[in-house]
């Protein structure tokens, strides 16, 4: 049987021979998929500094599917900025050809069919393979440094409590890292896997509450071709909002504009030549805070898993955003000379799984860290029709299977589960297995709740959540996408203040208007209230995979955008 690696180095001359028949628009796609891992890692270095920046991969080891989101809205000053261009309008203003590798990778534009084409994206060892090229390349000039979300969102990491990723994580050798759904294991265990790495830590803005110290180093600073490189580490600065606090109860968190500014000035006066910020803040708030912290070179963001294939210039800051869960790599070569960057060029790297070679030996120890679970990750739940996934501001397939599960499963009228931006796709066709499952649940707060709410309740819940999303000021931007709704339909219009968003709220059983004053049966999960009790969601979840065998879900109207 021919393998994909071998159907995309043949494409061209596949489709030279079909294009006449019916396989010709097949015949199209494959000419467009006759890349190469050459083309791939091809690359004209520049100057004498090298950054290297993964972020957001949540724990997968293994190729994915990942469907970038259809929206991705902007309000305020930055509505119509990247990243928030999606789909058709992402193509246009990138000039990126539709059906091409590079539109199946950065944008939702016919994700199904043509993830039956160019397959799964990422994997560590195909990473390590990039990364050794670039390495060997450049190994004096290379600086690899990652974003953080990299120890939660899968079952290996929830069954190891992010040691399997400590382990890998440790082979692939950043130089640091920072981060945000780490601190979810908890403080104590945080400290613990801290300790078992072999590169720092950093989180400049990390405060203990009762000394007001930092808990971890605000910066390193490293020497890469005769240039002194300062790395500011910035973790998520609303951590104990969209978090449980009670699991990282003596620490602070915050963007601490003021602190970022004293570190960049402190690096500056040990002689840093070049600044970087690694950063976890999420593309709006760097956007900002690189318009008003003065002496930063290069932000690397993180935490709103936006994927650019340029960088976006604030000032003289160079923002680069390398998307999520593996699917890229960023390379950017600086030019530093009289200290300061003089010039950069910069590639967003697709980390396409069937054409760029395993590491043999990244690929013997994932399979190490999955060996004792190989049996529950391969084991099948049920068969899907239609595509699963989760991006996008208000709702995605994904979740919406969660919420048929949670009414179903635990009797309720209505059911929420949260905005998170981390779970991979499956595409139509496929068997949902237990990893898939887990890939979209892994978390340490998992537990479904049922409980009463008043209309008034749940109007409230969702204005807050839509605040947390649509503030026009960055800097009030504290959560993930809005809130998915099984059972209820409402309409929003994002442009409108706080407590004003959200209207037509109806009871999708019967049609009826949410009465405010009404008690109504909810059902969710990931609640971050401490002693919250119910069955892990992925139970509940899988117990409703397993009853129905087949998963078709009807195209979601519930949600009804209005005013942009």
């Amino acid at each position: 049987m021919i393998s994909r690696r071998e159907f995309l180095m043949a494409a061209v001359a596949t489709a030279a021979l079909t294009g006449g028949s019916g396989f010709g628009r097949w015949g199209r796609l494959a000419a467009q998929q006759a890349l190469t891992q050459d083309d791939i890692l091809g690359f004209s270095p520049l100057g004498n500094v090298t950054l290297v920046h993964l972020t957001d991969i949540h724990a997968q080891l293994m190729p994915v599917y990942f469907r970038e989101p259809s929206i991705n809205l902007g309000v305020g000053e930055v509505n119509g900025l990247p990243p928030h261009v999606t789909g058709a309008d992402f193509l246009k203003m990138y000039n990126i050809a539709p059906g091409s590798p590079e539109a199946y990778a950065l944008t939702p534009v016919d994700f199904d069919a043509l993830s039956k084409a160019y397959g799964r994206m990422g994997g560590i060892d195909r990473i390590a393979t990039v990364l050794k090229s670039i390495r060997a390349e450049r190994e004096a000039n290379t600086l690899f440094l990652d974003g953080g979300d990299t120890w939660q969102g899968s079952y290996t990491s929830l069954k190891t409590g992010g040691m399997d990723m400590i382990e890998v994580m440790n082979a692939l050798a950043p130089d640091a890292m920072t981060g945000h759904w780490e601190f979810t294991y908890g403080s104590d265990r945080v400290q613990e896997l801290v300790d078992e790495l072999a590169f720092p830590f950093l989180g400049g803005n990390i405060r203990d509450t009762e000394w007001d110290e930092a808990v971890f180093d605000a910066y390193r600073i490293f020497e890469r071709g005769g240039v002194r490189i300062a790395v500011v580490g910035q973790a998520f600065p609303y951590t104990p909002v969209a978090n449980p606090r009670w699991m990282f109860p003596n620490w602070s968190f915050g963007i601490r504009e003021e602190d970022v500014q004293a570190n960049v000035d402190a690096a500056r006066a040990d002689g840093a030549e070049v600044v970087v910020l690694l950063s976890h803040n999420g593309f709006d708030v760097d956007r900002k805070l690189a318009g008003r912290v003065s002496g930063i070179d290069v932000i690397l963001t993180g935490h709103t898993h936006d994927a650019l294939p340029e960088p976006v210039l604030v000032g003289k800051t160079l923002l680069i955003a390398t998307g999520s869960n593996g699917k890229f790599l960023s390379r950017l070569d600086l030019d530093v000379r009289d200290g300061e960057v003089k010039d950069y060029r910069y590639r967003l790297i697709p980390i396409f799984s069937d054409v760029i070679a395993p590491d043999a030996e990244m690929t013997a120890l994932v399979e190490k860290v999955r060996a004792p679970f190989a049996e529950d990750l391969a084991a099948e739940l049920a068969t899907t029709e239609s595509l699963l996934y989760r991006r996008g501001n208000f709702n995605g397939t994904f979740d919406d299977l969660i919420c048929e599960a949670l009414i179903e499963q635990r009797d309720a009228e209505i059911a929420m589960s949260p905005g998170f931006r981390w779970g991979t796709s499956v595409p139509s066709g496929q068997a949902i297995t237990r990893e898939d499952l887990h890939n979209a649940t892994s978390m340490t707060y998992p537990e479904a709740y049922r409980s009463e709410m008043s209309g008034a309740l749940i109007k409230e819940i969702l204005e807050d959540v839509a605040d947390n999303l649509f503030n026009v000021d960055p800097y009030y931007q504290q959560g993930g996408d809005m809130v998915r709704i099984g059972g209820m339909a409402y309409t929003i219009d994002p442009t409108k203040p706080i407590g004003t968003r959200i209207s037509d709220m109806t009871l999708l059983k019967d049609g009826s208007p949410i009465d405010p004053d009404r008690a109504y049966v909810v059902a969710g999960w990931a609640s971050v209230n401490e002693g919250t009790e119910g069955p892990a969601i992925w139970d509940v979840v899988e117990d409703h995979l397993t009853a129905r065998g087949t998963v078709k879900l009807e195209p979601n109207r519930a949600v009804k955008v209005v005013g942009v």
